[in-house]
């Protein structure tokens, strides 16, 4: 990535509704409570973006907005063109090539998205794995078990601290 002098680009989308959530509120019992919600929250955001990182220039964030209103014909959220469109973006903002690290989300990883990314020389994306390896998971080496951990030997005792002592003279 240095001998190139690509940017290192994480890459992540998130939606959410406009619709307010339901909630339960306090009042003086024989009053409930009276909230004014409107119905017409029918829709949702999306958002797309990347944080693009390189050794000895500072840190971006791009990101694209797309607001989804429940119109007939108006996209739901990213699409493959869309996320195309973003890393073309990216790719003129920040002038130099990109690695980009990615889940494997399907609009990802569909013959669409292959398509895309094979098409610009400027790109290469790497994946996360499919799962999250589970951090609990008893390690191949170490102890694993409660008696393996007081049978485990210790290291000697130290009279000396870790660390400098201060010098108050």
């Amino acid at each position: 990535m240095r001998d190139r002098g690509a940017w290192l680009c994480f890459a992540d989308e998130a939606g959410r509704t406009l619709r307010p959530p339901k909630a339960r509120t306090w009042s003086r019992r024989g009053h409930p409570p009276v909230i004014p919600v409107s119905g017409k929250g029918s829709g949702r955001i999306s958002l797309a973006g990347l944080l693009c990182c390189r050794p000895g220039r500072r840190t971006r964030l791009i990101f694209r907005i797309r607001v989804h209103r429940g119109r007939k014909g108006d996209p739901k959220g990213f699409r493959e063109k869309d996320f195309a469109e973003l890393l073309d973006s990216a790719h003129r903002q920040l002038g130099g090539p990109i690695v980009l690290v990615w889940d494997n989300y399907t609009h990802h990883v569909d013959a669409a998205m292959r398509e895309l990314i094979e098409a610009r020389a400027w790109l290469t994306v790497f994946r996360f794995p499919t799962y999250a390896p589970d951090p609990t998971r008893p390690r191949a080496c170490g102890p694993t078990s409660s008696t393996a951990l007081e049978t485990w030997p210790r290291a000697p005792p130290s009279n000396s601290p870790p660390w400098p002592a201060p010098d108050w003279r």
